[in-house]
């Protein structure tokens, strides 16, 4: 054989035999997976501050304005008064909306003649032919002929006019002072064990009504578990008897407490409260013991803790223990600059 032709011959079968083995370590090059890079997820979130504060515990409830009980000092501010005897009624003398003084008659029942007999009897004692008896028993018959106000304030109601027969069991006026109000209202007996005589209060209308509690019941209405309180109402409440208000009574004041916004606040399922503390760019899960909540504010305390320290508010629900975060702004457009961890 030509050995020309022998040597590209043997170059072409060697070359037929190594070019599989290329083939495989080519594609085992290929399989070979590459480093895996690291990603880092951020979460965008919103903030807000540890702050200092003053919070206040309450007891919610609702109740009912009316006319201020008799106490030591004074009659009840209102009353509805009834006919003094059977009768006619031959005057009314007010008009519903009038203001009236303590022993005004308001309404008349044919009592003419006993009126006459009283000045006939005043005018005999005083020229000394009756006795002082006769002049007092003609007085007292015709005080059964007349309803006077027992205190001084508004006529709110009449309810009878000249003709009408009345007896005893008939209402024929009420008078009420506006200017001495209660509000009475019922707090369930689970709630009421903070509260006494004195425990601040407020009524909330607009604007609130301060008070403080005249009255706590020492009992529990077995009807529907609950404790009557009462308060007081300052002169000009602007409030009306038969008027439902909402009200909320102090418990509890505790000054210069940490505080943070109360959505800042995670609850698990354990009841355990955490907060995500804001280190550099990571929020950090910090367990907290919580107190007293308001106005969108709820006292905390752990150690280490102070002041300014800022807090994940929005999205502060589901983070892990330790996460990669990006603040936005308070608006929650556009995001603030990145942490210098971020970074």
């Amino acid at each position: 054989m030509n050995r020309k032709l022998i040597i590209p011959m043997l170059a072409l079968a060697c070359g037929s035999v190594l070019w599989p083995g290329a083939t495989r370590a080519r594609a085992d090059a290929d399989d070979k997976p590459a480093v895996e890079e690291k990603i880092v997820t951020e979460v965008a979130v919103q903030a807000g501050k540890i702050t200092t504060a003053t919070l206040h515990g309450y007891v919610q409830g609702y109740g009912l304005i009316e006319t201020a009980p008799a106490t030591a000092d004074q009659p009840a501010a209102g009353a509805q008064l009834a006919a003094p005897s059977a009768g006619v009624v031959t005057k009314v003398n007010v008009l519903e909306g009038q203001q009236v003084e303590k022993g005004a008659v308001l309404v008349e029942l044919n009592a003419q003649a006993a009126a006459a007999e009283v000045a006939r009897q005043k005018k005999l004692y005083g020229q000394q032919n009756t006795s002082l008896k006769s002049l007092q028993e003609a007085e007292a018959q015709l005080a059964l002929l007349q309803v006077t106000a027992p205190l001084s304030g508004t006529v709110v109601r009449v309810n009878v006019k000249p003709g009408q027969a009345v007896d005893l069991t008939t209402v024929v006026a009420e008078v009420m002072d506006l200017n001495r109000l209660a509000v009475n209202a019922e707090i369930p007996a689970a709630e009421a064990g903070d509260l006494k005589a004195g425990s601040p209060a407020e009524i909330l209308t607009k604007p609130p009504v301060t008070t403080e509690l005249l009255f706590v019941s020492p009992n529990v209405n077995q009807n529907n578990d609950t404790v009557l309180i009462r308060a007081l109402l300052p002169k000009g409440s602007g409030l009306r008897p038969g008027q439902f208000v909402s009200l909320r009574i102090v418990t509890a004041v505790h000054t210069n407490c940490l505080a943070v916004p109360a959505e800042s606040v995670v609850t698990d399922e354990s009841g355990n409260s955490h907060i995500a503390l804001v280190n550099g760019g990571e929020a950090v899960q910090t367990p907290v013991q919580t107190g007293l909540q308001e106005n969108g504010l709820t006292e905390i305390a752990a150690p280490g803790l102070k002041t300014g320290d800022t807090v994940v508010t929005t999205g502060a629900y589901g983070l892990p223990e330790k996460t990669k975060i990006r603040v936005l702004s308070p608006a929650g457009g556009e995001p603030n600059a990145p942490t210098p961890a971020a970074q």
